[in-house]
């Protein structure tokens, strides 16, 4: 018993470090994009292109992803796409024109797109293997790597603001963080049934995706919309909807940021308690009423205990889809990674288009919305039941 005990804290350990990275690696390049935009002169246009084209390179990875996911299995692509994280860190340190850079962050977006799959579907296996729910922990471990990467640029920048020094600072960090991993990650993935044609021949390739598989991108999809949008919208709405001075107006993205790692700490347990699809379906249902609640009362309190209300409902929202799709194999998987990285993405988009043509209050309100679709989606979600870590 002590010995299966150990072997599951290493192993949780060991996943951890993956998601770690991958919010450290991110949060380093995009914490001096200043010095980027200045170093290659570029246009607020063209920075915007630069960190769409990151994008695009993670969502367009679905189908790469899920042939990558069966033929070398998470563990070794866990590895080699985090490796590649860190040479995509060393490549922008030198990076020497716009056009290079674009294609630089492209491969980049397509290294996220296959670690978030790979370190998710270890994660899933993790707990089918013990029994025991550990997937909230694990993203809240994203975000500890992203507060490392800041407080990291803030120290190495006020020594030296040359980016080879803090990229590769950075990136032999990041290399010992993977390799001191390796070692623990699990070297067989979850077993699922492999999908069969009507002949009854296995089904070869990508499949189409169940009626199930839509339902949880469809959810991953609005949770990340309604994720991204917040941490894109609150400090504005703040300041021009909700009347508060300059200073407070960053209280927002603070107080759904840290509601969302407190929630992912206790969210496994919750997730014994009451089951996934509840703590799925009443979380968001909390952050969709919560922030509906606050938009109709108006001012700057209302508004924080309505962004709270997101960041307490939603916290959990990715962590139990993410188990359910590894349920389903890697397809499935690939398919609702890539949606929540479309709902990042094109979310905070959309709620810009919204306020644009009506307001920043109608805006937010489709936030609320979102929240409320993905408490709708859960229902029609086959979740497993775990024990606690």
């Amino acid at each position: 018993m002590f010995r299966a005990s150990d072997e599951y804290r290493r192993s949780q350990v060991a996943i951890a470090a993956l998601f770690c990275c991958l919010g450290f690696q991110y949060a380093t390049w995009v914490s001096r994009i200043p010095a980027l935009k200045t170093r290659l002169d570029l246009s607020e246009a063209e920075l915007g292109l630069l960190l769409m084209v990151c994008g695009a390179g993670a969502a367009v990875s679905f189908p790469l992803v899920a042939v990558l996911t069966k033929r070398l299995g998470s563990r070794r692509l866990a590895v080699l796409s985090a490796l590649g994280l860190g040479v995509v860190l060393l490549a922008l340190s030198v990076t020497p024109d716009y056009p290079v850079t674009l294609l630089i962050v492209f491969f980049d977006g397509v290294a996220v797109g296959c670690l978030n799959v790979a370190m998710n579907a270890q994660a899933a296996a993790l707990e089918v293997k013990y029994q025991r729910t550990t997937m909230a922990r694990m993203h809240a471990t994203f975000s500890a790597g992203s507060l490392f990467a800041a407080l990291l640029a803030s120290g190495v920048t006020s020594l030296s603001s040359a980016l080879p020094a803090h990229f590769g600072t950075a990136t032999v960090l990041l290399v010992v963080l993977v390799l001191a991993a390796r070692a623990g990650l699990l070297t067989e993935d979850q077993k699922v049934a492999e999908p069969v044609e009507p002949t009854g021949k296995k089904a070869r390739g990508l499949t189409l995706p169940t009626r199930v598989t839509i339902w949880m991108g469809l959810a991953m999809g609005f949770g990340t919309v309604t994720e991204g949008a917040m941490n894109d919208w609150s400090a504005l709405y703040l300041k021009d909807s909700a009347g508060a001075a300059a200073e407070l107006a960053p209280l927002g993205i603070a107080v759904v940021s840290v509601m969302m790692v407190l929630a992912r700490l206790f969210a496994d347990g919750w997730r014994t308690k009451w089951g996934d699809e509840r703590v799925v379906r009443v979380g968001s249902a909390l952050a969709g009423v919560g922030l509906a609640v606050a938009l109709l009362a108006g001012g700057v309190v209302p508004a924080l205990l309505g962004f709270a209300c997101v960041g307490l409902g939603i916290a959990a929202v990715t962590p139990c889809v993410y188990v359910a799709a590894a349920r389903q194999g890697s397809d499935a998987l690939a398919l609702v990674a890539a949606m929540g990285t479309t709902g990042l993405l094109a979310g905070p988009a959309v709620i810009g288009f919204i306020a644009n043509g009506t307001s920043l209050v109608w805006g937010m309100g489709a936030v609320a919305v979102s929240a409320l679709v993905v408490s709708a989606c859960s229902t029609r979600i086959r979740f497993p039941v775990l024990a606690d870590a």
